[in-house]
């Protein structure tokens, strides 16, 4: 069976922990920044899992993890 391709958008987005869970970088740190307070923008630097129901399509576009 021939390699699989890694989706090379996903690739830019997502990666993946020694332990196997999807990391991403949280939305919403952009543009418009004065109407957000401090909190939240310190919030938003932050990474997070991707969520259980997006999981299965993650590792689909990332057969080798990356």
């Amino acid at each position: 069976m021939p390699k699989m391709k890694t989706h090379r958008g996903a690739a830019k987005r997502l990666w993946t922990t020694g332990s196997g869970k999807v990391k991403r970088a949280k939305a919403g740190k952009r543009h418009i920044l004065t109407n957000k307070n401090r909190k939240r923008k310190r919030n938003l630097r932050q990474t997070t899992e991707v969520s259980s129901a997006n999981r299965k399509d993650a590792n689909r576009l990332l057969p080798y993890g990356n």
